[in-house]
């Protein structure tokens, strides 16, 4: 009989030990339940949110980008925001539970990388801007150099975009903590010689860049739009005066001449 007893006052004081920790573990379970369904309603919210928000227009915008010739961004911000959400709201999931469960140092751990996510999200909101400066300033280039009929547009204005789109990766790399010390100054020395070596070129060759600046800046001032003038025994009005030429309307219909035509001849302006 005294050992039914000692065997009954084992389980009990058993139990009565193992109660807190099963009730920690149902705590546990009803958080991560309560958390999952939570996290799913929200993530939902976002997504019709985004969508109401029309923010596919953005992935249009940043996946008209090349990074290389004929090689698009496949950008996804609804996809890559819910993700994200899903993922920070089970890691703050996780930091519950542990700390329910008094793991505090799976807790503290968790948290330390949820505090380090504002920075990586603001290298890649720089990264993003940076991205579409480079885009922006690459696009402008080449229509400068295709504007006045010169060669190497497309070639310079994928350098630079490279030039702007590394810089602005270190840049991002120093937002979220990374020490790119030894990077940037190897890439200094690299884009020095680079731009020497670019510089030299270009400039060799910058003289006919300026003549053909030079020369619509003159025909600009010389010719205006309803002057009569004969030129080689074409005589017109100026209809419209353009980078490169200049539309003339003739008894035969319009003619455009090439202004550096104009400029290298005699032409016979009438008042």
């Amino acid at each position: 009989m005294e050992n039914v007893e000692q065997w009954k006052e084992t389980a009990l004081n058993s139990l009565e030990a193992m109660w807190p920790v099963l009730a920690k573990i149902l705590l546990a379970l009803v958080v991560l339940i309560v958390g999952w369904l939570v996290t799913k309603l929200i993530v939902g919210i976002i997504k019709k949110a985004l969508k109401v928000a029309k923010v596919s227009k953005l992935d249009d915008k940043i996946n008209e980008i090349e990074i290389v010739e004929g090689k698009k961004l496949n950008f996804n911000t609804i996809k890559i925001a819910t993700k994200s959400v899903k993922w920070i709201m089970y890691i703050i999931l996780i930091i519950i539970v542990s700390d329910i469960l008094g793991l505090t140092m799976i807790s503290e751990q968790i948290a330390s990388l949820l505090a380090y996510l504002p920075k990586l999200f603001s290298a890649l909101v720089v990264f993003t801007i940076g991205l579409f400066l480079a885009n922006a300033i690459k696009k402008g280039l080449k229509s400068f150099f295709e504007s006045m009929d010169l060669s190497g547009a497309k070639i310079i204005s994928q350098v630079v975009f490279f030039i702007i789109l590394i810089f602005t990766s270190i840049t991002a790399l120093n937002q979220a903590g990374v020490d790119t010390e030894i990077i940037t100054s190897n890439i200094t020395l690299i884009l020095g010689a680079f731009l020497l070596a670019f510089a030299i070129a270009f400039g060799l060759g910058a003289h006919k860049i300026v003549t053909e600046i030079l020369k619509t800046f003159y025909a600009r001032k010389t010719f205006e739009v309803g002057q009569v003038i004969e030129f080689n025994g074409v005589k017109g009005e100026v209809d419209a005066v353009e980078n490169m030429r200049i539309i003339l309307k003739t008894k035969d219909g319009k003619l455009a001449v090439p202004i550096k035509d104009l400029t290298e001849s005699q032409v016979k302006i009438q008042d």
